[in-house]
């Protein structure tokens, strides 16, 4: 499969975005580490929330959940 220019530049652009997007988030929370990790304590419910679904699609969630029902059963 060859990728085409227009393949390309969006997969450049992409990179670029997320450099662009990571510098000014990092220029707004880094002060100090306790507003990097919190948030400054102004996270709205729902990015929350998404964060913590995020977080059981990563790869190693499916091998935890597993070895918890292995030493503890289903019931937990």
């Amino acid at each position: 499969m060859q990728l085409a220019t227009l393949d390309y530049a969006i997969i450049i652009g992409f990179f670029i975005l997320s450099l662009v997007i990571g510098i000014l988030v990092a220029k707004q929370s880094g002060k100090s580490s306790e507003s990097f990790f919190l948030s400054g304590r102004n996270m709205p419910w729902w990015l929350l929330g998404f964060s913590m679904v995020a977080t059981t699609f990563a790869a190693d969630t499916p091998g935890l959940v597993t070895q918890l029902v292995r030493e503890n059963g289903v019931s937990g």
